[in-house]
């Protein structure tokens, strides 16, 4: 059995609202509009989508148990996921100017790269977690958890689209190589600061 429409449309809005809002995905992905153009940027933004779409259904097939019963699994990558962040984070704060690609060796993040990255991204496992057990019926469990994972998909992939669409139009504003130098340790930092709820809240 399908979950209600009213599920459902409380569903999107968490969706939408937990897609919208800065995370990791979306810090990099305004960084990436800045530093690569949007049509650069959509096999990341795809990684994001079908990456998280994975993610979704695994939890709901049980992953989530499974941390349950090994809580140091969880807790090693969690820790594995701070340090691919910190590293995400020098790169973003150490790429070179616009101007300085001529040879075209600075390159955004590939699709298979951003959806392995949904795996140690603590905001992901923390939406992956609200939706499955908040929003998935009991009964029809395993078609649920599909609808879950495909609709999550369909939202979430315009709301990041609108990072990198920012990204993309401060392009010009930031071709001067010290306000891109600025930008590029501004979002380093909030990639930094994305850790504080893992270690400090629990």
């Amino acid at each position: 059995m399908f979950m209600s429409t009213s599920l459902l449309s409380a569903f999107a809005l968490f969706a939408f609202v937990s897609s919208i809002t800065p995370g990791p995905n979306n810090t990099m992905l305004l960084a990436s509009g800045v530093n690569f153009g949007f049509r650069r940027s959509i096999p990341h933004a795809l990684g994001i989508s079908v990456g998280f779409m994975v993610l979704v259904i695994s939890v709901g097939l049980g992953l989530g148990e499974v941390f349950k019963a090994l809580p140091w699994a969880y807790t090693a990558l969690r820790y594995i996921g701070a340090t691919y962040l910190l590293y995400l984070a020098w790169k973003i704060a150490t790429s070179s100017a616009m101007s300085d690609d001529t040879d075209g060796k600075r390159k955004p993040m590939t699709f298979l790269a951003a959806a392995v990255f949904q795996w140690v991204n603590p905001k992901a496992w923390v939406m992956a977690l609200g939706a499955i057990t908040t929003y998935t019926p009991a009964e029809g469990y395993f078609t649920n958890v599909l609808v879950i994972a495909v609709v999550f998909a369909l939202v979430n992939l315009p709301s990041v689209c609108v990072w990198a669409g920012c990204g993309t139009g401060l392009r010009n504003v930031l071709r001067e190589p010290r306000w891109l130098k600025l930008f590029n340790w501004s979002m380093a930092g909030l990639l930094v600061l994305s850790l504080y709820p893992m270690f400090f809240l629990g």
